[in-house]
């Protein structure tokens, strides 16, 4: 057997991330700016090797540090609000804002 990667899984916007060091992934906006750090204590669970350590809810001590690449919007979503036989349509979109980051370090 391969050596086995480390990850943890984190809480951040109301959601959960599955992350190992050095992905980038985009996660609800965060008010920083390009290059800043963030940690992450929200921590639920860490794999290290063969252990896994499971938080109640969270790890005490775990801890998930990631730096901002950039800010930025997803693509639009439509949405259409129709009627048949009313002469009613509705048409809308929306852009959510997002905060991409790149995990520099897990531990726990």
């Amino acid at each position: 057997m391969g050596l086995a990667k480390m990850y943890a899984v984190i809480q951040t916007g109301g959601k959960q991330y599955r992350v190992e060091e050095g992905t980038t992934l985009k996660i609800e906006k965060l008010e920083l700016g390009a290059g800043d750090s963030v940690e992450f204590d929200k921590v639920l669970l860490v794999q290290t090797d063969d252990a896994v350590k499971v938080g109640a809810p969270f790890i005490e001590g775990g801890k998930v540090t990631a730096t901002v690449v950039s800010q930025g919007r997803h693509k639009k979503i439509k949405i259409i609000k129709f009627r048949r036989r009313k002469h009613h349509m509705k048409q809308m979109g929306h852009r959510q804002y997002y905060t991409e980051v790149q995990i520099t370090g897990i531990s726990g």
